[in-house]
C-alpha cells in the first residue's frame, strides 16, 4: 500500500510542480495577502484539483475523450481568462501587493479568484482529470482509494509549500520588488494564455 501511496504522489507531483498558471497565481496570493490569509487559496486550490481527481476516476475523463469539441471550449475559455488575469496584474502595479490591499482582500475574493483560475486552467482540468484521473481509474480496486489519495495529496502538499514560502518571503518585498512581481506574473499568465490560443488554433486546423 504504501508503494501504491507513493506512486500516486509521484504521478501527481510529476504533473502539478511545473510551473503553470496556478501556481503563479498561488505564489501571488501568498506575497498578496500573507498568511494565515493565504491559507484559502491553498485550501480552494487543493479542493478543485480533489474534485478533478475524483471526477476523472469516476468517469469525466472518458467524457473528455469521447467530446473533442470540449477541449477547444476548455482552451479559448482559459485563453480568455488567463489573458484577462495577465492585463490586471500589469495594470495594477505594486498597490495590489502592498499591506493595505492585502488587509482588504477578503476570503472570499481569494476563494472566488482561486477557483476560478483553477477551473478555468483548461491544462490543469486535463491534467488532474484526463491523466490522474485515468491514472487512478486504471489501478486495481483494491489500491484505488490509496493512488488517488496519494495523488490527492500531492496537490495539497505543494500548494502549502508553495504559499507558505511566498508568505515567508512578503516581509522582504520593497514596492519596487512588488511591481516587478506583478509584471513578471502578468507576462506568465499572458504567455500561458497565448500557448492555449495557440493550441485553440492548431486543434481547429487538425
Amino acid at each position: 500500500m504504501a508503494t501504491t501511496y507513493l506512486a500516486g504522489l509521484a504521478l501527481g507531483l510529476a504533473l502539478i510542480v511545473p510551473i503553470g498558471a496556478q501556481n503563479v497565481f498561488i505564489v501571488g496570493q501568498g506575497l498578496a495577502v500573507g498568511w494565515p490569509r493565504a491559507c484559502w487559496a491553498v485550501v480552494a486550490a487543493g479542493c478543485c484539483d480533489t474534485l478533478l481527481i475524483l471526477a476523472g476516476a469516476a468517469g469525466a475523463s472518458g467524457l473528455l475523450n469521447g467530446f473533442p469539441a470540449l477541449r477547444g471550449v476548455l482552451l479559448l475559455g482559459g485563453a480568455a481568462f488567463l489573458t484577462f488575469l495577465g492585463v490586471q496584474a500589469w495594470r495594477s502595479g505594486a498597490t495590489t501587493l502592498s499591506l493595505e490591499a492585502g488587509e482588504v482582500l477578503s476570503a472570499r475574493t481569494v476563494i472566488r479568484r482561486t477557483v476560478a483560475v483553477s477551473l478555468l486552467n483548461p491544462h490543469a482540468i486535463l491534467d488532474t482529470v484526463g491523466v490522474i484521473g485515468a491514472a487512478v481509474a486504471a489501478q486495481p480496486e483494491a489500491s484505488r482509494t490509496v493512488f488517488a489519495g496519494g495523488t490527492v495529496s500531492a496537490s495539497w502538499l505543494w500548494f502549502l509549500l508553495l504559499a507558505a514560502g511566498a508568505a515567508a518571503t512578503r516581509r522582504f518585498l520593497t514596492p519596487r520588488k512588488a511591481l516587478w512581481f506583478e509584471r513578471i506574473s502578468g507576462t506568465i499568465m499572458l504567455f500561458f494564455a497565448a500557448l492555449l490560443l495557440y493550441e485553440f488554433v492548431t486543434f481547429l486546423t487538425d
